[in-house]
């Protein structure tokens, strides 16, 4: 699964991984994070300290002067408050979107069994065999101030074919099996296990087979229409009914995922005019008769990782492969 939506475009022929566009939930906090703030400063605080007036036995009228109080104490406050927030949370977002035209793709293309990158700084694409790439995750731990504080990541590394030179790209990941299901994203399109963006990005299957494959309106349509459905069935309560269109409407219903739709169609537009030639010449489709193969080797260490999940199906993706490297690894020092 690509919980990040790191991945941009998936089709016949490659995989685009580093712009991918961000999720309903992000524009949902966006929007309804500063809509919360100010609810709360200028009805939520008035209600309580007026609620709290009358338990301490004030009057009414009382109760109802502390709320008109707090009320116009609140209301300005609550007003900046909530416009500020809502800049700090936009801010890093219309900064990435200055950064789109200088940003291109690590582009994995299983046709050819090959993986194309473009360096930072750098405008000549760099093109390396698929099965001399080297992956990993990261783990890390430290005690601050605050605690103990561990972090995560997944990179992906290769050698210049022609200088030797060492090359990799790491990002941070919120935990470490997320960081393994980035991967297994890629692999398994590589290994021609995955073929939609829809397979590796809609975990609650909430796209039908007609629908593009990003939360759209479409997706929101799809969860109200799966929660009426449910509630009629019995699985869902009146509460839980109530909470999600309360939950929608402090987060400015499909507004969010309008938004995305917007970035989908900016990414989209933006990515194609940064493409280098060479690279989209190279990711043009090919025949199927001059698709490149995988390597024996390959083939049989993946043969090994099926035969090691049956025989462990309570060890991880990570302890799988650990295995089967150490076995590949023993096997060349016997031979040699």
């Amino acid at each position: 699964m690509d919980h990040g939506h790191a991945v941009g475009e998936v089709n016949n022929g490659y995989l685009d991984f580093g712009t991918g566009v961000t999720s309903v939930f992000g524009w949902q906090a966006t929007l309804g994070i500063p809509l919360f703030c100010f609810l709360l400063g200028t009805f939520g605080f008035p209600l309580i300290l007026s609620g709290l007036a009358i338990a301490h036995g004030r009057e009414l009228e009382a109760a109802g002067q502390v709320f008109q109080d707090m009320f116009d104490y609140g209301l300005p406050i609550a007003v900046w408050g909530s416009l500020f927030g809502f800049f700090m949370l936009s801010f890093p977002r219309w900064l990435a979107y200055g950064k789109l035209k200088n940003v291109i793709p690590t582009r994995f293309n299983r046709q050819r069994r090959e993986v194309c990158f473009v360096p930072e700084g750098q405008k000549e694409p760099i093109f390396v065999p698929w099965e001399d790439l080297v992956a990993w995750v990261t783990e890390a731990q430290g005690a601050t101030e605050y605690g103990v504080q561990r972090q995560y990541g997944f990179g992906i590394g290769f050698y210049h074919p022609e200088t030797g030179e060492k090359y990799t790209l790491e990002f941070e990941t919120p935990g470490l099996p997320l960081a393994i299901s980035n991967w297994e994203a890629i692999r398994a399109y590589m290994e021609y296990e995955v073929h939609t963006l829809k397979e590796i990005q809609d975990p609650l299957e909430l796209q039908g087979p007609d629908d593009p494959p990003w939360e759209g309106v479409h997706v929101f349509r799809n969860a109200r229409k799966r929660l009426h459905d449910e509630y009629r069935q019995g699985k869902r309560g009146m509460f839980y009914l109530i909470g999600w269109y309360l939950y929608h409407l402090v987060t400015f219903w499909t507004i969010p995922n309008r938004l995305v739709e917007w970035e989908v169609k900016k990414i989209k537009r933006v990515s194609r005019k940064t493409l280098p030639k060479a690279m989209s010449d190279w990711s043009e489709a090919l025949p199927e008769n001059q698709w490149a193969k995988p390597s024996e080797e390959l083939k049989r260490q993946s043969r090994r990782v099926l035969e090691l999940q049956k025989i462990h199906p309570g060890k991880s993706t990570l302890e799988i492969f650990a295995l089967v490297s150490d076995e590949a690894i023993s096997r060349r020092a016997m031979t040699a």
